[in-house]
């Protein structure tokens, strides 16, 4: 297990590093453009790459911290707030804290860029459907109780479908109507990084879905999550971001 968990922690500093280049062209292009749709994608990002450090720190932690009830579940929880924090951090509770952030940061640039407005009541629901979620990310938690974590990602899950569902829908209807092929790559790239991104918790959900059925964890399901965050923010920076299309 701990060879699976250095596997997942060298994978993770790769997309880190990749994700951290991505970010500072894309900070470069706000700078230069002063864009407030960039900036939107910008956080949206950058708090995808937080999730993922705190992933990544999760490993690190197991690896290497020394403390035995951090990986050993049959010991009791020390019951410290330094054993709080770090309790979530393993079960990436924190990381979902900050995709929540991400997915509620994306209806707002989703607002933006294809609505005139909120519309109240969806306001609403979002707003309350993130607080939820929010709360039991770090409140609702049941040490080595794997079937509480894959609710916490089906939470994440339903949360990114029904800001992404919308966003896809409206982005790809754009790209059909648009003439410009500058404005045309920039549609589909904003399509393509909501599909990337509900396939995000999908993949985590289907991977904790096979620790309940008895598989170790670390499957292929894990990789192709993180490795879709990437992907998301590759599609946008070069057709939305980089060129015109975003001024």
């Amino acid at each position: 297990m701990s060879d699976l968990i250095f596997l997942g922690m060298v994978f993770e500093s790769i997309i880190i590093i990749i994700a951290a280049i991505v970010l500072v062209l894309i900070l470069m292009k706000y700078f230069q453009k002063k864009h407030r749709l960039t900036l939107y994608l910008f956080l949206i990002f950058l708090l995808y790459m937080i999730a993922i450090i705190f992933s990544w720190i999760s490993k690190v932690l197991v690896l290497f911290s020394g403390s035995e009830y951090i990986y050993n579940n049959t010991l009791p929880d020390p019951g410290t707030l330094q054993s709080w924090f770090v309790l979530r951090i393993i079960d990436f509770r924190f990381s979902f804290f900050f995709l929540t952030i991400a997915i509620f940061i994306s209806y707002v640039l989703k607002v933006n860029v294809f609505e005139k407005g909120y519309n109240r009541v969806h306001k609403i629901i979002v707003i309350i459907y993130g607080i939820i979620t929010l709360a039991f990310s770090l409140l609702i938690y049941e040490r080595g109780n794997t079937l509480v974590d894959a609710f916490a990602f089906l939470l994440i899950f339903l949360f990114m479908t029904m800001i992404y569902v919308p966003f896809f829908i409206s982005s790809y209807k754009s790209f059909t109507l648009a003439e410009a092929k500058t404005f045309k790559n920039a549609f589909i790239s904003l399509a393509l990084m909501s599909i990337f991104y509900i396939l995000v918790p999908f993949n985590f959900l289907i991977d904790r879905l096979l620790i309940l059925s008895g598989g170790s964890g670390f499957s292929l399901f894990y990789f192709l999550a993180w490795i879709f965050v990437l992907l998301g923010m590759i599609a946008s920076y070069f057709g939305y971001i980089r060129p015109k299309a975003s001024e």
